[in-house]
């Protein structure tokens, strides 16, 4: 039981991460040609606030403090109980409320493969063309360096 619960974790992290990194309209744009319900019980939000962004240096220096970003969070409770949660940066508050209601469909079991389907595998698809579309350009502009050794040094 508690390594489906880990898988099960891990599952719904990876669906908030590529719902915090898609674009609200395009999650409003898909969950509009789904059909899906915003039926839900605002819980919490959203709501915008900072939160304090902190870095190392070189990834392993001591933690300092960066600056803050803007973040929007939002919990809502469907009719059949599921709670679902969102925290996104920016100020669009109703892609948080969205993510929030995606979080929530995703943990009914029922509606878990629909969520999957029609609004996560395609936003995965856009991200994952984006990021080879700038790893190419990030490629096309890769210059190599070489030393030529003369023969009489």
């Amino acid at each position: 039981m508690r390594g489906q619960e880990a898988r099960d974790q891990a599952e719904r992290k990876a669906v908030m991460a590529t719902l915090a990194q898609a674009s609200g309209g395009d999650i409003a744009r898909l969950w509009n040609e789904a059909g899906l319900t915003s039926e839900a019980e605002l819980l919490r939000g959203p709501e915008t606030g900072l939160v304090t962004v902190r870095g190392r240096i070189g990834g392993g220096g001591a933690p300092f403090n960066v600056g803050e970003a803007t973040v929007t969070r939002a919990t809502v409770r469907l009719p059949s109980g599921q709670v679902g949660h969102s925290y996104t940066l920016g100020r669009d508050r109703k892609k948080a409320e969205l993510a929030a209601i995606a979080d929530a469909l995703w943990q009914d079991p029922a509606q878990r493969q629909t969520v999957e389907t029609v609004l996560v595998a395609p936003l995965r698809a856009a991200q994952g063309e984006a990021r080879e579309k700038r790893r190419a350009e990030t490629a096309a502009t890769k210059v190599d360096f070489f030393t030529m050794v003369r023969g009489e040094d």
